[in-house]
């Protein structure tokens, strides 16, 4: 039986171990192969993916990899607290993804990256964004979740941008260059601060926005011109104008709200302007002609007398015009007239002096119109069961619409209905044109008098929509009368 030798006999602790590579020992420990394994794909297609890696510094062994013409970095859901200075010497950075991470700060270096059009600083805790961010060619920020309280003026300096999302933050007012972003397709405003809303925003071509859970209570009515907007979300807002009723029927309802409050606003504007005076009354012994400002503005009559009353008329006021006190002003104005003088001629020198004789007319004609408007849309959707689109012309201009409308009315007054197709999804103009004279075909065989017919240029070309409502409701009350005699 073999007996063990002496160094058998030692304890196990004092038995030598294999020898240890000097590499491995220490603070030497071999390289995450995972992490050299990203660096060499990004070297080799552009693209350095060092997402979810628990990363508090950019690895050094990057030194060892060529990243001149990375175009996309990812370094999401890490543990940085500053965006790397490595990161910012990637010139040819395109994509930059810093998502979940602790960055409170972006350096100012950040500007020499000119190829960077997407830039994503959301859920990190940042304070403020510098204006050097500015000076990039960004299309989308994502700066969402932070803890952002403003934006910087220089915001407008962002010509190109497309995309904005500052929502979860604590901002409470929108810079006022906001509206010089005139490439803005989405606004994403959610879970702020915010208590108005910039009137600039109007003018900007925004297909979605939203502004809900913030402190709003007044839709500026200027945002009914926003004719691209697609998708609007504004809930858990004090919301006043427009009211919550009218703010949970949508878009459309909104839009038609913000209408009627515009052409209110401008009727009370006119009406300011515009008093109703009393008629004048007569003095006997004197030739005394009575005018009329019942549609002249208190403003154009103050110009006059500031001019002396230099107009083309030969009218004079009565005895010491200019030495009256402020008893005298219980008697009316009394304005002599010139017996030579035509009456004719005096109404259209009156309006030729007043421009609001003209304004008065243009705001009246105006109301009658968006009335129309609102009528004929509310015949089609009442009847047809559908909301149409904002922009009721191009809506109606292929007659597809208007024909189901007759057919509603009269089944099988349009026989044939030409209609888009997936394949095809718009028609052709002669396809257009037969349905528009198809539809005025049938008004006719249903009694609309000539007179009541818009023509087929108004409908194909959007240039007529009042003489088309004035068709539409002719056909509706037509076919109501008939209906009303045979019951």
């Amino acid at each position: 039986m073999a007996t063990l030798g002496p160094e058998s006999a030692r304890p196990l602790s004092q038995l030598g171990s294999p020898s240890i590579p000097s590499h491995i020992s220490g603070n030497n420990l071999p390289p995450n192969r995972g992490l050299e394994r990203a660096l060499e794909e990004a070297a080799a297609s552009g693209a350095l993916n060092l997402s979810a890696r628990k990363l508090k510094e950019f690895p050094r062994t990057a030194a060892n990899h060529d990243l001149a013409d990375t175009v996309e970095a990812d370094l999401s859901k890490n543990r940085l607290t500053d965006v790397p200075t490595e990161v910012c010497q990637l010139v040819a950075l395109e994509t930059l993804n810093l998502y979940h991470n602790c960055i409170r700060t972006i350096p100012d270096s950040i500007i020499s990256l000119q190829s960077l059009t997407s830039l994503n600083l959301s859920r990190n805790q940042l304070g403020s964004l510098p204006a050097c961010l500015c000076g990039l060619p960004l299309r989308v920020l994502n700066a969402s979740n932070n803890k952002l309280v403003s934006l910087p003026e220089t915001i407008g300096q962002l010509h190109g941008l497309m995309e904005l999302d500052i929502s979860c933050n604590e901002i409470t007012a929108l810079p006022r260059h906001i509206g010089r972003l005139k490439a803005l397709r989405e606004l994403n405003v959610r879970r702020n601060l915010l208590c108005v809303l910039p009137e600039d925003l109007a003018e900007l071509p925004l297909v979605k926005f939203d502004f809900s859970c913030n402190k709003v209570s007044t839709i500026p009515v200027c945002y009914r011109k926003m004719t691209h907007l697609q998708s609007l979300q504004l809930e858990n807002n004090p919301l006043q104008s427009p009211p919550a009723q009218i703010c949970i029927k949508g878009k459309v309802h909104i839009f038609k709200y913000l209408s009627m409050e515009a052409c209110r606003s401008e009727k009370m504007s006119d009406s300011l302007y515009l008093p109703v005076i009393e008629r004048l009354r007569p003095t006997t012994g004197r030739s005394v002609g009575l005018l009329h400002l019942s549609h002249i503005s208190i403003a154009a009559v103050s110009l006059s007398l500031s001019l002396s009353l230099s107009l083309s008329l030969s009218l004079s006021l009565s005895p010491h015009p200019f030495g009256r006190t402020a008893a005298d002003f219980d008697e009316p104005l009394r304005i002599e007239e010139d017996s030579h003088w035509p009456t004719e001629q005096t109404h259209k020198s009156l309006e030729s002096v007043d421009p609001q004789f003209t304004m008065r007319r243009k705001m009246e004609q105006l109301r009658e119109e968006l009335e129309l408007m609102e009528q004929l849309r509310d015949s089609i959707e009442s009847r047809l069961k559908v909301v149409l689109p904002e922009d009721l012309g191009s809506s109606l201009m292929d007659g597809v619409v208007l024909c189901h409308l007759a057919n509603h009315i009269r089944p099988r007054s349009v026989a044939s209905i030409h209609v888009p197709s997936p394949a095809v999804p718009k028609l052709s103009m002669a396809k257009c044109r037969r349905n528009v004279e198809n539809f005025l075909d049938a008004c006719r065989k249903m009694g609309v008098p000539e007179d009541k017919l818009c023509l087929p240029h108004h409908i194909l070309e959007e240039k007529g929509l009042v003489k088309v409502s004035i068709t539409v409701q002719a056909l509706v009350d037509e076919a109501s009368a008939k209906q009303t005699l045979l019951t």
